[in-house]
């Protein structure tokens, strides 16, 4: 799947965003018609008709609603990650033009942010939001810390009679960058504050899913096994090229690596030679550290591939910090 930033503009400032300093850093205010309609004809090419709408936030694009549009009239299954923050007029247009497609062509990821996090304005907008487009909103959570509270968001889920599943992503380091985010040594820590929420999820009928970057090892058997009924057979811990294409088209393998071996769109052909290219990086890279532990380098869920070893932004990192001894090509 496609990831499409329409703008490099937020309308919040969360502590674990790893997109902040690559938004900071962008000339681009927004995605304009010309450029859209070419990742739509070069994804149409490639075989795929599946995109996600990212920003920044999305729906602050002044043509979100008419590029959402026009891409579910061309046939693509669109996404939208939004932090469901939308301005009164924005909202209006978006109901009036979107609220009544159905699942199989929009869906929502609305990431939610503990209620602390969120003035009380923001807070009612949210309101007004999943009143609106609940029926296709599945909830999303960042875990950036080792202390997190789920109960709000099965509370919202049971509110707004939002999709039984929490699309749950991991905080990861920025190489060469001071971001907030869950350190090596306090995966299994966090790990374990997840792990006491399995009896609220079963009981609810809640699915808890990994986005990426989760190492396998740090779940006991019996923790698999109850992972793997709650997401009903579903468990994925591997962790590849996530392409994302910006305003000004570049494209990049993931957010966290959103600085490093950046390439134009129309360097390429396809979508595949695109994860082709970013796909051989990883391997590279994991070829010198095997994944976010030591234990990854011999681990026998790696060598039967249905573990990555967690994100491979942790080992950039640690490239960071020592001299240029590896493959040259796997440096920023």
């Amino acid at each position: 799947m496609a990831n499409i930033l329409l703008t490099e503009k937020c309308v919040r400032s969360c502590p674990y965003c790893f997109a902040k300093k690559h938004m900071e850093g962008s000339a681009v205010s927004g995605l304009s018609w010309d450029n859209l309609i070419y990742i739509a004809d070069f994804l149409e090419i490639s075989g795929h008709r599946k995109v996600s709408l990212l920003g920044g936030e999305p729906t602050l694009h002044p043509q979100f609603v008419e590029f959402t549009y026009y891409l579910v009239e061309r046939n693509f299954h669109v996404n939208v990650f939004t932090s469901g923050i939308l301005s009164n007029d924005k909202l209006h247009e978006s109901q009036q033009f979107l609220s009544g497609l159905p699942r199989e062509k929009l869906s929502f990821t609305c990431n939610m942010n503990h209620p602390d996090l969120s003035t009380k304005d923001e807070s009612e907008k949210i309101h007004k939001f999943l009143s609106v487009f609940g029926n296709l909103t599945t909830l999303g959570f960042n875990i950036y810390q080792t202390v997190f509270d789920f109960e709000f968001l099965i509370q919202t889920v049971n509110q707004y009679n939002l999709e039984r599943h929490i699309r749950i992503g991991l905080a990861h380091p920025i190489p060469g960058e001071v971001n907030t985010y869950i350190p090596a040594e306090k995966v299994k820590m966090m790990v374990r504050k997840f792990v006491s929420f399995f009896d609220l999820f079963d009981r609810f009928k809640i699915s808890p899913g990994f986005d990426c970057g989760m190492p396998m090892c740090v779940f006991t058997d019996e923790e698999l096994g109850k992972m793997l009924k709650l997401n009903k057979g579903n468990l994925n811990f591997k962790c590849g090229p996530a392409i994302d294409i910006g305003p000004d088209m570049k494209v990049w393998s993931c957010f966290p690596l959103s600085n490093i071996h950046k390439r134009s769109l129309y360097e390429f052909n396809s979508m595949q030679e695109i994860d082709s290219f970013y796909r051989e990086l990883h391997n590279k890279i994991r070829s010198e550290i095997g994944g976010l532990f030591e234990e990854c380098d011999n681990c026998s869920h790696r060598f039967n591939d249905v573990c990555r070893g967690g994100c491979i932004a942790h080992a950039l990192n640690r490239f960071n910090n020592e001299a240029p001894v590896r493959q040259k090509d796997i440096y920023p």
